[in-house]
């Protein structure tokens, strides 16, 4: 067992001892390091003035994200290259994303300017980006700015971040890929005492034992929804243990039937794998947070934390996916709507946790359809969240599954739609009348500050209606995508 975390900064090994259960990056650069070009703004991840970059070596490659610090735990860096804006200048040199922001006049009061510049750091890394806009203002999602508009912010991406990159970063690649190897173990790291600790245990079983001992303690994936418990509910969480180090846990499988994926495969590591199940996941994974929320989040952190609001749920219910706990004395699986009981209650025993999610693929006589329906388009909670697999033989639906978030205190399915849709012709939108109808007595939807019970129920009927007209092939599907986010990203421009 190990006693502390160890990570690169400025190219040295830093070590500590001393981290506690909730202390954060941002906390550790501006209160102990005294770095104070990270910013602190919303405090919950949203704004991206704190945001930083994490180095890890994935598929053999040096890969940079960015990840908002203000609600990155301490304890979760470690194995990485912590990069923060004091380390881009070189020799009195400014790095060339920094440079680009000062010639093209992307700063004005500068308090937002390092997050951007942190974000545009990876990107300046990132391979096989196409250079345009709209790749700049989808990097860009997560970073706010109030003052400077984002057209120079936009402009000075174009210039710097789509040419070979050139850096002090790009120079000693080597040397970082080769002490990140060095900083790799297996040994469960365990900080504190058995009444306040940060852990990290390396494997399965020794995950199973620890909870086992502990099941008061909070599990902790990506962080971005358990930070906000640290920075907005000012919770005290004695006892964490982080589960990103566990060996493969961040796998994600594709087969013929379907994904297997583990419990810390990220919403950025499954993107690419879940549009290939569908284009209409694609977007919505695109739509769940930013990049600094996506390179952290994961889907089983979705769902574990049972939100009625998870973007994931409804979507992978609707495929009919499987969930897999395990324990220090049993291993399961269930159907994924069955986890949900109620608002804040899951069908975990204690001492049980989430190891992974199997996600089928549809056959070939099925039709998927999903749709996020938010105030603003990008990085917002979803006022409903649809999503519909309809299995089709000879023009006539002989199977549905309906799935919804934000009408009910969980994900739910619509089981009176379902029924009603069997049967139901195509072609002929007056047999889908009574599934439309159903939805009435399926949820009992609630106002709050996203929408009202009326609003929400409105437009869950009119999303059943939609995604039937889509199969039918009367609405295009091209338009509700591309159109969309095309005008979204020009105005953004």
């Amino acid at each position: 067992m190990r006693d502390t975390i160890r990570f690169i900064k400025g190219g040295v090994i830093v070590e500590l001892h001393d981290v506690g259960p909730t202390e954060t990056v941002l906390d550790y650069l501006r209160l102990r390091r005294k770095e104070t070009g990270t910013k602190e703004g919303c405090g919950e991840g949203d704004c991206g003035a704190c945001t930083v970059a994490l180095g890890r070596v994935i598929d053999g490659r040096l890969i940079y994200q960015p990840v908002n610090s203000c609600i990155q735990l301490l304890g979760m860096v470690d194995g990485t290259e912590l990069v923060t804006v004091e380390d881009l200048a070189q020799d009195k040199r400014l790095h060339p994303v920094q440079q680009a922001m000062m010639e093209l006049h992307g700063s004005q009061c500068g308090f937002c300017t390092p997050g951007f510049i942190m974000t545009l750091f990876t990107l300046y890394h990132a391979e096989g980006e196409a250079k345009s806009r709209k790749t700049v203002t989808e990097w860009l999602a997560g970073n706010l700015c109030r003052c400077t508009g984002y057209r120079p912010i936009v402009d000075a991406a174009l210039e710097a971040c789509f040419n070979l990159a050139d850096d002090a970063f790009t120079w000693r690649s080597n040397e970082t890929r080769e002490q990140l190897k060095k900083l790799a173990d297996s040994r469960d790291i365990f900080l504190g005492t058995s009444d306040r600790f940060f852990s990290s245990p390396a494997s399965l079983d020794g995950l199973a034992a620890l909870y086992g001992q502990h099941p008061d303690a909070t599990l902790v994936s990506g962080a971005t929804d358990v930070g906000l418990w640290i920075t907005k509910h000012l919770r005290d969480l004695p006892k964490t243990i982080w589960l990103g180090r566990i060996e493969g846990l961040d796998r994600v499988e594709e087969s013929e039937s379907g994904i297997l994926m583990g419990a810390t495969a990220t919403f950025a590591a499954t993107e690419a794998a879940m549009t290939r199940i569908s284009p209409d996941l694609g977007e919505l994974w695109k739509r769940i947070g930013s990049k600094q929320v996506r390179a952290s989040g994961t889907v089983g952190g979705n769902i574990a934390n049972g939100s009625p609001i998870g973007d994931s749920p409804p979507a992978l219910i609707a495929l009919g996916a499987t969930l897999e706990l395990q324990s220090a004395d049993t291993d399961r699986a269930l159907a994924l709507e069955d986890f949900f009981i109620d608002y804040g209650k899951q069908d975990r025993l204690p001492g049980e946790f989430v190891t992974g999610l199997f996600v089928p693929r549809p056959s070939a006589n099925q039709v998927f359809h999903c749709y996020k329906i938010s105030k603003r388009f990008d990085q917002d909670i979803s006022s409903v969240m649809a999503a519909f697999r309809f299995t089709i033989v000879d023009g006539r639906i002989i199977d549905a599954r309906i799935a919804y978030g934000g009408m009910a205190g969980t994900p739910k399915r619509a089981s009176g739609a379902e029924a009603a849709l069997k049967g139901a012709i195509l072609e002929d939108a007056s047999t889908w009348a009574a599934a439309i109808e159903a939805l009435n007595s399926d949820f009992t939807p609630l106002t709050d500050m996203r929408a009202s019970a009326e609003y929400r129920m409105e437009t869950a009927r009119a999303l059943l209606a939609k995604a039937l007209m889509e199969t039918d092939g009367t609405a295009a599907e091209s338009v509700r995508v591309l159109a969309k986010r095309e005008a979204d990203h020009d105005r953004a421009a």
